[in-house]
């Protein structure tokens, strides 16, 4: 596996990323701003973050694959896009001007300049009674948690 250098505290949450699950004709993405890397039982993970309600939810659930996918700076209002619009309502990866890349379990872009690929490890929901008072946020009262997944990073594609 290639080296991956990258600066973890700011790939996420400023740069964005996209976390996208399923396979040709069936997978769906989304803009994350939560996530992590490091090593989880000896292995290179990521770890990301979906709300229970989103689209992707479904997709991450039913596959075993995934991929966390970063991209140039210039990207950076596709990927706006992408966390704004839900792909039940249409080809919102179209809309945004992406190109999807087919791999054999998983579904990346031609414009990411690297790509995660993960195998599912585990999965968690957030337990909101957990969260400390002073980091939740309204959207915790009216909406569904988030769902943690961690995946072994089998691959790394530039």
């Amino acid at each position: 596996m290639e080296k991956f250098d990258v600066d973890v505290f700011s790939a996420f949450a400023d740069d964005w990323a996209l976390v996208t699950a399923g396979t040709q004709g069936d997978y769906n993405t989304m803009t994350i701003g939560w996530g992590g890397l490091g090593t989880l039982w000896s292995r290179p993970a990521a770890t990301v973050y979906v709300k229970q309600n989103r689209y992707t939810h479904g997709f991450m659930e039913k596959n075993d694959w995934f991929t966390v996918s970063f991209f140039p700076a210039e990207y950076k209002k596709a990927l706006g896009y992408l966390g704004s619009r839900s792909g039940r309502d249409g080809d919102k990866v179209a809309a945004a001007g992406l190109t999807p890349v087919y791999l054999e379990n998983a579904v990346t872009f031609k414009e990411a300049r690297v790509t995660l690929l993960c195998r599912k490890m585990y999965s968690h929901d957030f337990d909101v009674a957990a969260v400390p008072a002073d980091l939740k946020r309204s959207y915790y009262e009216n909406e569904p948690p988030h769902t943690m997944y961690v995946g072994e990073v089998v691959d790394i594609i530039k």
